[in-house]
C-alpha cells in the first residue's frame, strides 16, 4: 500500500507538556516517519505511513495527550510523501501567526515526589525538582514558543546529566525547560532579619523558626507567602496584627489529605478539587475539632479555606517535621504540621515576587525569609474556589488556571478587557478563545493600577495578539476605563464601554455558549447602572450586546454613604425606617456611635440602591449578626453559615412584585425585625428570597417567552442561595446557567465585557 502524508497543527496548550515527546514516541509505535516541531500556532507534525495509522494518529493525539496538554484543535492537511526514514523532533520554528498558548503552574507530580523523597536520587530532597508532567509555565515564561531562553531559568546553565535527559526523547524530563538539579538549578537561602544568611539546611531551619512562632515569607511560583505554624495562636494573633487582618480567613495547608480527617465535611468533588494539579485553596464546611484546633483561622465564618503542598518545597516541609523518612507512605501518616499560608503582600498591594522587594515591603511583617534566585516573572497568587453541590464556583481564579482558556461559541475580533474595580481579572480574546488573566487585586492603590497595566502588555506579548477592540467598565472614573481609553487612542481602536451587570451575565453566557437572548438575574454589591444609579439587584433581558432592564430589587437608602457597605447596623436601620420604625433606631443601635444622630437622616434619605449585597447587611443588622464587617461580604457570609446551620424553613410569600418589576422584600424585613433567633433569621431570609427571586423570574419568563435565565454577581457564591434558587426555578420549568468557569462576580466581569464588545461588532 503506498504511503501517505499529512501535516497535522495542533492547537491548544501543547507547549511545555511533553507533547512532542510524546507526539514522536506514538508515531514510531505507529511505524509512521516524519517530524514534529513547536511553533507559535503549537505543535506542528508532517507524518507518513499507512492511511489508517494516520488516523489513529490523529485520534490518539487527543485521547492519549500527556497529562497538562489541552488539545483544542487539530487542522490536517494532505502533502506529497517524503523520503524520510525515520520520525524526528525538530527544533523549534519561530515565524508566522502565534497562536499557541502556555499552560497554567501545575503541582509538583507523583514521579518528582518519588525521587524527592529517595536518598538514592540524584535530586533527593532538591527543591526545583520538575518535569513535563509538573511544574512552573505561566510564572516564568517570557514569550512563547515555550523554551529555555524564554523563561527565568535561561541564567542556569544545564549541567551534563541535566542536559542528557533534557536532549533525550524518551526521558520524562525531555525538554522540560525548567528542568534543573543541585548541580546547575536555583538554590535557596534563608535570610534573618537583620539580612544575614542563615547557616544550615535553609529548610531544616525554617521548620525551626516556624516552630518558635516566627512568621516566614517564603517565596513560591507566583509569589511570597507569609507562613507560621496554624497550631500556635500567637503566632497567628501576630500574623494578624502585623498584616492588618483582623478577622479576614486565612488559609491553611495541610501535608495531605489525611490530615483533613475529622476537621472538615467534604462536599462530593471537593476531595477531588484539592488533589488537582491546580492545587486551589478549597472552601469546606469545618467541624467543631477544627474550631478548636484552628480558632483564629477563620473566626466567626462557617468554612475552613484549605490547600495540600503544590511545589517540592512545600512537601520538603512537611518532610522535616516528619523526620525525612524515606518514600511517600509518610503522606498517608501526615505530621502534626499545619501551616497558615497567606498571600505576602502590604494591605491591598499586589503580592510580592521580588527578593529584593520582599526584604524591603515586608519588612515588620516577617521575621525571616526561605528565598531561592529563580525569577518569578509573572505575580499570581494562589486560586480560591468551592465545591456546591457537585458544581465549582470561584471565588478567585489565578494560580494553576490561568491562563487556561474559556472556549467561545464563535470566533471574532481581539478584545482586550479591562475588568471590574474590585477584584480585578483582565480578559484578552483571540480566535475563538478567551484568555483570562489572574487576579490582580482592587484598583484602589497606585500599585495595583500598574500591575494592571503590566498585566495587560504581559498578555498581549504572550498571546501574540494585538486587540482590535478594548472595553471597560460603565464608570468613567475606574482607573481600569481611563487605561482603556489610553490603548484606544494609542492603537486607534475603538473603546466600548460596558454596563457592569450586562457584563456579569454577559461571562455567563460566553462559557456556556449562549448566543440567542436569555433572562439574565445580577446580584451582587454594586456597580454603576445605565441611569447613573447604584445598581445590584437586577432582572435583566440580554440579547448579545444589547440589554434591557426588566426590573430591580426595591431600593434602600445608603445612609453613610460607603460606609454602609461596611456597617450593617447602618442598613438594618435604613431597613427600619422604610417600615415605619424609624423610631426604634437609637434604641435598637445604640451600642453603636451615630445611632441618635443617624435615626433622624435615614428618615429624609431616599431610596439609593437596590444591591443584593446590601440587602444582606440589612438582614445582618436586624438580626444582631454583626454591626461592623473587616471584610467585604463578611456579614452575608455569616448569614449563610448561620442558616446552614439552622436547616431549611418554608418561605410564607414575604415579597412583593410590583407591575412596574420592582421586588420589594419590606414585608421580609418586617418579619426579621422582630426575630429573636439570628440562626432562624438567616433561614428565613434565604428562604424568603429563594421564593421571591424565583417569583420574579418566573413572571418575566412568562411575559417574555423566554425559558432561560444567567445568574451572575457576586451574591451568587452564596451555596444556600444558588442551590435553593436553582431547584425553585426547575420547578417552574426554567433553565438556570451558572458560572463555574469564571468567577460569578467582580473576578469574571472582563470576560462579560469581552463577549459583549465583541457581538458590538455584529
Amino acid at each position: 500500500m503506498s504511503a501517505v502524508r499529512q501535516r497535522i497543527a495542533v492547537r491548544g496548550i501543547v507547549q511545555g507538556v511533553g507533547f512532542r515527546p510524546f507526539v514522536y514516541r506514538l508515531a514510531r509505535e505507529l511505524g509512521l516517519v516524519g517530524w514534529v516541531r513547536n511553533d507559535p500556532g503549537g505543535v506542528t507534525i508532517e507524518a507518513q505511513g499507512d492511511m489508517a495509522q494516520l488516523a489513529v494518529l490523529a485520534r490518539r493525539l487527543r485521547s492519549d495527550a500527556p497529562p497538562l496538554a489541552r488539545v483544542d484543535g487539530l487542522d490536517v492537511a494532505a502533502l506529497a510523501p517524503g523520503d524520510e526514514r525515520a520520525f524526528t523532533i525538530l527544533l523549534n520554528h519561530g515565524q508566522g501567526r502565534g497562536e499557541a498558548a502556555i499552560g497554567p503552574d501545575s503541582c509538583v507530580c507523583p514521579a518528582c515526589l518519588t525521587e524527592l523523597f529517595d536518598p538514592a536520587n540524584r535530586r533527593y530532597r532538591y527543591p526545583f525538582i520538575n518535569c513535563t508532567d509538573c511544574g512552573p509555565r505561566y510564572t516564568l515564561v517570557r514569550h512563547l514558543p515555550y523554551e529555555r531562553a524564554a523563561t527565568s531559568m535561561a541564567p542556569f546553565a544545564l549541567c551534563p546529566a541535566c542536559l542528557a535527559e533534557y536532549r533525550d526523547p524518551g526521558a520524562r524530563r525531555f525538554h522540560a525547560e525548567p528542568n534543573a538539579c543541585p548541580e546547575c538549578g536555583p538554590a535557596l537561602t534563608l535570610i534573618d532579619a537583620a539580612g544575614r544568611s542563615v547557616d544550615g539546611d535553609p529548610v531544616s531551619a525554617t521548620l525551626v523558626r516556624l516552630r518558635q512562632g516566627e512568621i516566614v515569607a517564603i517565596k513560591g511560583l507566583g509569589g511570597f507567602h507569609l507562613a507560621c505554624d496554624a497550631d500556635n495562636p500567637a503566632a497567628v494573633a501576630r500574623l494578624r496584627a502585623r498584616k492588618d487582618r483582623e478577622e479576614k480567613p486565612l488559609a491553611l495547608m495541610l501535608a495531605s489529605v489525611a490530615a483533613l480527617d475529622g476537621l472538615v465535611e467534604a462536599a462530593p468533588g471537593a476531595v477531588e478539587r484539592l488533589q488537582g494539579p491546580e492545587r486551589p485553596i478549597v472552601l469546606m464546611k469545618r467541624t467543631a475539632a477544627a474550631d478548636a484546633r484552628f480558632a483564629g483561622i477563620a473566626p466567626g465564618i462557617a468554612w475552613l479555606g484549605v490547600m495540600l503542598p503544590y511545589t517540592p518545597l512545600h512537601y520538603l516541609l512537611f518532610h522535616e517535621a516528619a523526620g525525612r523518612p524515606r518514600g511517600m507512605a509518610w503522606l498517608e501518616r501526615p505530621p502534626p504540621l499545619a501551616l497558615v499560608m497567606t498571600s505576602a503582600n502590604p494591605r491591598g498591594e499586589p503580592l510580592v515576587i521580588g527578593n529584593d522587594e520582599a526584604r524591603t515591603a515586608l519588612a515588620g511583617l516577617a521575621d525571616a525569609w526561605l528565598l531561592h534566585d529563580r525569577d518569578i516573572v509573572v505575580r499570581c497568587d494562589d486560586s480560591v474556589l468551592r465545591v456546591a453541590d457537585g458544581r465549582t464556583q470561584f471565588l478567585r481564579r489565578a494560580r494553576g488556571f490561568t491562563p487556561r482558556a474559556v472556549p467561545l461559541s464563535r470566533r471574532g475580533p481581539a478584545v482586550l478587557a479591562m475588568g471590574g474595580y474590585f477584584k480585578n481579572t483582565l480578559c484578552l480574546t483571540r480566535g475563538d478563545q478567551a484568555f483570562l488573566s489572574q487576579h490582580i487585586g482592587d484598583l484602589d492603590r497606585v500599585a495595583v493600577c500598574r500591575a494592571q497595566e503590566d498585566a495587560a502588555g504581559h498578555l498581549q506579548h504572550l498571546l501574540q495578539t494585538t486587540p482590535e477592540l478594548v472595553a471597560h467598565d460603565l464608570h468613567p472614573d475606574f482607573y481600569g476605563s481611563r487605561l482603556a481609553q489610553r490603548f484606544a487612542e494609542t492603537l486607534r481602536i475603538p473603546a466600548i464601554a460596558v454596563q457592569h451587570h450586562h457584563a456579569h451575565v454577559a461571562a455567563v453566557l460566553a462559557e456556556h455558549g449562549v448566543d440567542e437572548p436569555v433572562l439574565g438575574l445580577a446580584l451582587d454589591g454594586v456597580g454603576l447602572g445605565s441611569d447613573g444609579k447604584p445598581w445590584g439587584g437586577e432582572l435583566l433581558l440580554v440579547d448579545g450586546a444589547r440589554m434591557r432592564r426588566l426590573g430591580h430589587l426595591l431600593e434602600l437608602p445608603l445612609p453613610g454613604g460607603d460606609r454602609a457597605a461596611r456597617e450593617p447596623w447602618r442598613m438594618g436601620a435604613a431597613a427600619l425606617a422604610l417600615i415605619g420604625r424609624g423610631d426604634e433606631i437609637a434604641s435598637r443601635y445604640a451600642h453603636c456611635p451615630g445611632a441618635a444622630q443617624l435615626a433622624q437622616l435615614v428618615m429624609r434619605q431616599p431610596g439609593v440602591t437596590g444591591s443584593l449585597g446590601r440587602w444582606f447587611d440589612a438582614a445582618a443588622g436586624l438580626l444582631g449578626v454583626m454591626t461592623h464587617m473587616h471584610f467585604e461580604g463578611q456579614a452575608a457570609m455569616r448569614l449563610e453559615g448561620l442558616a446552614e446551620c439552622f436547616g431549611p424553613l418554608p418561605a410564607p410569600g414575604l415579597y412583593h412584585c410590583g407591575s412596574d418589576g420592582v421586588l420589594d422584600l419590606l414585608p421580609l424585613v418586617r418579619r426579621l425585625a422582630d426575630e429573636a433567633d439570628p440562626a432562624r433569621g438567616a433561614a428565613l431570609f434565604h428562604a424568603a428570597l429563594v421564593e421571591a427571586l424565583a417569583d420574579w423570574v418566573g413572571r418575566a419568563a412568562a411575559e417574555t417567552g423566554l425559558g432561560r435565565v444567567a445568574c451572575g454577581g457576586g451574591c451568587m457564591l452564596n451555596a444556600l442561595l444558588a442551590r435553593g434558587l436553582r431547584a425553585a426555578l426547575a420547578a417552574r420549568g426554567i433553565e438556570m446557567l451558572e458560572a463555574e468557569m469564571v468567577p460569578p462576580g467582580d473576578g469574571g466581569l472582563a470576560l462579560g465585557q469581552a463577549w459583549v464588545a465583541q457581538r458590538h461588532e455584529n
